[in-house]
Formats: structure tokens, sequence, C-alpha cells
């Protein structure tokens, strides 16, 4: 019997257009996906450079309007791959067309329209999925077995650092994701959302918040063409209506304390994207800069033996990695979207999966909402649980 089948729709044609199709090219080259992807067509605003795009990405056909897609009879799946300020009408609309949802991070701009699109999600009973693709790292997804294997005992610190430096000068011209209106923050919902899933994915449910942040740079040369994290200079300078960083402390349901730091303005940090996670028995340690290593200190061990070991997450045994090269040959970021593709099509076929999906979605949306109220008010605001 021939495998199954999903023809999917991808909205975007930039930085997350390229690794999603790079996902949809690759995954059925190592993994055996059921059913397997079918990359039917591309979406983007601009006609020409998404027609060379399909070419380029070997998608079947490209649209220049996401409501056609969406409308289209021969798509199952819409994958969102457009900036955050699409997101809500663009998987609204493929729920309500009886198409399965996969949306990039952050899932909203605010709690009311994750809820929107969870509701739509589940009333319409089609797959809906978040591409948190770091809890696709083998070394993350090992750690979330060690921590439910309870080897490092109960969890009382979660302590995440994502540290960027592509806007510490301020001639960088505008771009989108210095926009209100596009881009809903800056590094708050950008990198904090990361690390929010993080937490909720290794450690539980956040209960309360207080925060603090700081745009340093408010006003930037006007943006002439941006692509990804790069841009050049119209004419003109424009108003930057987002945080530079963000810094917030919280307080978990089950009893641990977290800090997390944001920020795009760390000369020297490229993607400095680092969590440690204490417990009563021992700690882990993860950096994505070396995103095959997780570092793992045992109190268990031997008086005078005691100390951080590290372990190559690139073993057959470990999450994912079977599929791919000999022990030793490490993976690389792409990796962690094809790991993501396989799970949505897990998903689909109604197997098990670590990703996150639009509750989760929407609770870390809860948790970024929580930090801008304590900013505003000035103290400690309680998370809104989704349920």
């Amino acid at each position: 019997m021939a495998a199954k089948t999903v023809n999917v729709g991808l909205v975007g044609t930039k930085f997350m257009g390229k690794a999603h199709s790079n996902a949809y090219m690759t995954v059925g080259k190592f993994f055996d996906p059921d059913p397997a992807p079918v990359m039917k067509a591309i979406c983007g605003r601009h006609t020409d450079e998404t027609a060379e795009f399909a070419k380029r990405f070997g998608w079947e056909s490209y649209e220049s309007d996401w409501k056609t897609l969406c409308e289209r009879k021969d798509i199952d799946v819409v994958d969102i791959a457009s900036p955050g300020g699409t997101h809500h009408d663009i998987a609204v609309a493929a729920a309500k067309n009886g198409k399965h949802v996969y949306c990039e991070k952050p899932l909203a701009f605010n709690l009311k329209d994750a809820r929107n699109m969870l509701d739509a999600a589940r009333k319409a009973g089609v797959v809906h999925m978040v591409n948190f693709n770091y809890r696709c790292v083998p070394a993350l997804a090992l750690a979330k077995q060690m921590i439910a294997a309870g080897e490092i005992g109960d969890i009382r610190h979660f302590r995440a650092t994502y540290l960027q430096d592509w806007l510490t000068d301020p001639s960088f011209p505008m771009n989108w994701r210095l926009r209100k209106e596009a881009a809903g923050s800056g590094a708050n919902g950008d990198l904090n959302a990361h690390h929010v899933d993080m937490a909720r994915f290794l450690v539980g449910e956040i209960g309360e918040v207080v925060g603090m942040q700081k745009t340093f740079i408010s006003e930037r040369p006007a943006e002439g063409r941006s692509a990804g994290l790069t841009a050049t200079a119209g004419e003109g300078t424009e108003k930057v209506t987002v945080d530079d960083a963000t810094l917030f402390l919280a307080k978990f349901s089950g009893g641990a304390i977290g800090s997390f730091e944001a920020t795009r303005m760390a000369p020297g940090r490229k993607n400095y994207n680092r969590v440690e996670i204490n417990g009563s028995k021992g700690s882990l340690v993860f950096n994505f800069e070396e995103m095959n290593i997780l570092q793992f200190y045992s109190c268990n061990d031997p008086a005078g033996r005691q100390g951080f070991r590290q372990i190559m997450a690139t073993e057959g045994v470990h999450p994912f990695v079977g599929a791919w090269w000999p022990p030793g040959h490490v993976l690389g970021y792409e990796h962690t979207f094809v790991h993501a593709v396989f799970e949505l099509m897990n998903a689909i076929n109604k197997k098990p999966t670590i990703m996150a999906d639009f509750k989760d979605g929407a609770q870390c949306v809860a948790v970024l909402d929580a930090v801008v109220q304590s900013i505003a008010d000035g103290k400690w605001a309680k998370v809104e649980q989704v349920e």
C-alpha cells in the first residue's frame, strides 16, 4: 500500500519560509513520515519572488494571497511562517476551511487572539501545532527525559538567558521585527517566547511574573528592504515601537523559581540561548551555541568525583539522532525544523508528539502578557491559565 500523503501550503518566503521549506524537502529522505508531506503550494506577497522561491525550493505551485491558499481544495495543511501580525487571521481561516494548522511562534500578539485561534482549531477538529523548534533539539529532548526520570530531583531553579547583538548598532535600519503592529513585541515575544515554552516543557506552569523592559535605541534609519535579521536603509528615520530587552522573574506553580533575560543588545552574542535547571539531585545546562551538548551534574556521584559531565547528544540512542549520521557527527539549526515537521506528521497520524499545540502557544502568550502587565503596574502579575 502506498504511503499516505498530505498536501502542504506554506505562507512565507523569508527566514522561516526557507527553514520550513528545507524541512519539508528533507524529512522524507532521513525519516519515514506517515503521512508524507507534499510541497503543494508556497504563498508570498511578491509574485515574481514567490515564483522563484517555488522553483528553488521545489514547491509545485504558488499563490500571492493567503486567503486563496486557505480555500484551495488540494491543501491539507496550512503552515504559517509569516510575521506575527498575520498569524491570527491566517490560522482562523485555515481552520475554518478544515486545514491542519502549523504556526510559527509566538502564536499571537495577545491572549484574546491566541484563544480565538485555539477555539477555531478545536471547533474544526484539526491538528494545531506551534513551531517551538527548540523542543526538537536532541540535547533538550534528552533533558526532558532525564527530568521526567527524576535524575535531577525536584526542580528548584530555572535560569534562562537569550542574548543577541544584531541591533547594537544605531545605524542598523528598521526591520519588521521593530514595529509593534507587525511583530507584537521585541525581545520579549521573539526571544522570551522560546524560553517560556522551554520552561513549561521542562519544569511546568508559571503562576506569577514580574518584569522590566527597555528600548535603548528609539529611532533608526527607515527601512529600505529587509529579510530575516538583515535590512538596508531607505530615506529618513522611523520610531522603534518594541522593546530591545526584557527581563522577568517567575514563580512556577510547582514551587520552583525562575529568571528570564532576553536582549538584542549584547555585543558578541549571536544566538546565546542558555538555560540552566537546578534540582535537588543535580543540574542540567544547555546553550544553543553548542547545541549538541548537554551538561549534567549529579549529586549522587561519589565525593571527589563530582563535577559537570558533558553529554554529546549525537548517539543513535538520543532523541531524533538515529535517523542522521554516525555517532559524533553533529547536527545543526536546520535539523530542528526537520524534526518538528516529522512530529507534525506524527500528530496528523494521531501519534504522540513532544511539540507544542495551540493551547501551549496560548499559555506562552498568557505569560508574555502577564510580564507586560507587571511592568505597567509595577508589581507581580498572575498568569491567566488557558483551559
